[in-house]
């Protein structure tokens, strides 16, 4: 009954004088909306003026709309063209036999060493994941390196080894929305299982990884059996054995799962020594990670941190400008890329790559748009923590700043838009609003959120955040609820 009125509700002519009535009314009336707590603004870019707002100045979990205001922070202070390095050091240069006595990949904060295709393009084909590393490891060769008589490091101290911000679950981390945050970043840092069905009833399905590295150990005793599919995958924080049971259908096209690794600099080593080998060069020694921990650093939100590493540099790898992993960071919305961004922004501007500096910075750069103090509270830049408030004012006031200001282009450039791309590429198909909304998602349990802009059919620009907190029927109601919210937006 609920949902039949529910539907009615989006079906029935508004006859209210203007969209913020419209609006109005609509709120006033969806059962949806009665059995949550929503927190609106919507601001009148042209006239400065606020046009709408409900519940504005109340604190709401954000979710993914917390990346807003991490991906505005970077561009603003390291700016569009912003790049990242990877290198590759010996202790010495090569011998006359072509040994050096270690390897060091040295972790920049470089998001894309994957086979993403940048810039973005949407629904573009997975490439290589290990492709930057053969990268690498075929430079080091072109340096005459033949042999590695000792280890083999991952070194991620570029940022601190704070892999899990507060306020994240504990099941996060298993999975690759909840990657460990590290300065080296291979494929994401993840690994994918993929099970398909065995070739005959009860055999075990049969379980290939990608990329296909011996880094997790995997026991599987999934088996191809009658009925629907029903898998169960285990992993302990912190354990590289995974295990998996459940049951596969004959003719199941198969189930892929994406796992986060728990140490991305250890993973790198693994990756990079597999790469030397395709390379003709010999390992020796053992595989390692080196990581900066907390205990290490005078202050966590100002530094400085300790001296890197010195070596001879045998490979180096750039990244594309900061501006298009920005855009991937919101299309997407990519957790890991997030929590770079807010340490790399730590890092250049208080010299140590902290979540502790980068909040700060983050604190600083609200209060500059406008936000008060009481307005946020953020434990970390991708909106995953459970830990982080902001009101529906303070996001527009950042978006209302990026919108007047000279990035206001390469800004735009960022967000999803409705019925095209990104994580809106889906929603607000076949209305108005296709082409017209410019906006970040969020979703988490009891949590849905957009906010962006909204160019009206009189060319006016609109900012609007709407927040959704404790909500507990179907999520794709509220988000059609929101959708229609926009479609009132822009009349």
């Amino acid at each position: 009954m609920l949902r039949a009125l529910w539907i009615w509700w989006l079906a029935l002519p508004l006859a209210a004088a203007n969209p913020a009535g419209k609006i109005r009314q609509f709120l006033d009336a969806s059962p949806v909306v009665r059995q949550a707590f929503w927190g609106i603004r919507i601001e009148d870019l042209q006239q400065n003026r606020i046009l709408f707002e409900r519940n504005a100045d109340h604190l709401f979990l954000p979710a993914s709309n917390a990346k807003l205001l991490t991906t505005a922070l970077a561009l603003t202070r390291l700016g569009p063209d912003y790049r990242f390095e990877t290198r590759v050091l010996a202790g010495r240069a090569p011998d006359s036999d072509g040994c050096v006595a270690s390897l060091r990949i040295v972790g920049g904060g470089d998001p894309n060493l994957s086979g993403r295709t940048i810039p973005y393009e949407p629904n573009s084909p997975p490439g290589d994941p290990l492709a930057a590393i053969d990268d690498l490891a075929a430079q080091v060769a072109a340096h005459g390196v033949r042999c590695v008589s000792g280890e083999v490091i991952g070194d991620d101290s570029a940022y601190v080894w704070e892999p899990y911000p507060d306020g994240w679950s504990i099941d996060d981390a298993v999975w690759d929305y909840g990657a460990a945050v590290s300065a080296l970043c291979i494929n994401d840092n993840t690994v994918s299982l993929t099970l398909t069905p065995g070739d005959r009833l009860m055999a075990l399905a049969r379980v290939s990884v990608s990329p296909p590295l011996a880094y997790y150990q995997i026991e599987s005793s999934v088996r191809t059996a009658p009925g629907d599919r029903n898998i169960t995958i285990d992993r302990l924080p912190g354990s590289r054995h995974v295990r998996l049971w459940g049951t596969l259908p004959l003719r199941d096209p198969g189930d892929t799962e994406a796992l986060g690794i728990d140490d991305p600099a250890l993973y790198a080593a693994y990756a990079l020594r597999d790469a030397l080998a395709r390379q003709g060069i010999a390992v020796h020694g053992r595989v390692t990670a080196a990581h900066l921990y907390p205990e290490q650093v005078a202050d966590l939100e100002n530094g400085p941190a300790p001296d890197p590493a010195p070596g001879v540099e045998l490979a180096r790898r750039e990244s594309a400008p900061l501006l298009e992993d920005l855009r991937i960071t919101d299309k997407v919305s990519q957790n890991l890329h997030a929590e770079m961004a807010l340490r790399a922004v730590a890092r250049a501007r208080r010299h140590i790559g902290s979540r502790e500096a980068g909040i700060a910075e983050l604190q600083i750069f609200l209060g500059e748009m406008g936000a008060a103090k009481r307005s946020y509270n953020f434990a970390d830049g991708s909106g995953l923590s459970r830990l982080d408030m902001v009101t529906p004012g303070a996001v527009v006031a950042v978006l209302a700043h990026l919108y007047h200001s000279p990035l206001r282009h390469a800004w735009l450039s960022l967000l999803p838009v409705g019925g095209q791309d990104g994580t809106l590429h889906a929603r607000m198909e076949s209305t108005p609003a296709v082409g017209r909304i410019f906006a970040k998602t969020g979703s988490l349990s009891h949590v849905a959120a957009l906010s962006g802009y909204a160019r009206r059919k009189d060319g006016r620009m609109l900012a609007f955040s709407i927040l959704v907190n404790n909500f507990g029927g179907p999520g794709a109601d509220v988000r059609a609820a929101i959708d229609r919210i926009c479609n009132l937006m822009i009349e």
